[in-house]
């Protein structure tokens, strides 16, 4: 039943993965807009963004990093892999909870600089962190 390879299954994560960054970084770039359009040539803004992708980094090493490579040994340890195993039931449920939860976030915060900047925070951080361990997807031993 709608069986599938170990590689197609690393290509689907991959691309769900890189998919979260790219969103996160054009939603980072909307609220960044707004935040500059409430306070425009504001430095505290760009030091905002600066310490986002620093803590991003930071993310990706030490925690996302050490995610994909599990999940990518959990992918090759499969047995019959199908193309909703490229994460576990429960990232999906995690995924779709963070969806809402940074919905809710960005609408609260509109009109709020402070809060603005806090999103953006969180985007960028997150954005940076996925695209930091996406390599994992590439770079890890096939199964």
């Amino acid at each position: 039943m709608s069986q599938t390879s170990k590689s197609t299954l690393k290509v689907i994560a991959g691309t769900i993965w890189l998919g979260g960054a790219i969103i996160l970084a054009l939603k980072a770039r909307e609220l960044f807009a707004a935040a500059e359009m409430l306070r425009p040539g504001s430095t505290w803004s760009w030091i905002a963004v600066i310490a986002a992708i620093l803590i991003g980094a930071l993310k990706a090493h030490f925690i996302f990093g050490r995610f994909c490579r599990r999940n990518l040994d959990r992918i090759a340890a499969l047995d019959e892999p199908r193309p909703w195993q490229a994460f576990r039931t429960r990232f999906y449920l995690f995924l779709a909870t963070m969806v809402l939860f940074a919905a809710v976030l960005s609408r609260l915060a509109l009109g709020s600089y402070p809060a603005l900047l806090g999103v953006v925070m969180l985007d960028v951080s997150l954005a940076v962190a996925l695209f930091g361990s996406a390599r994992f997807f590439w770079t890890h031993p096939r199964p």
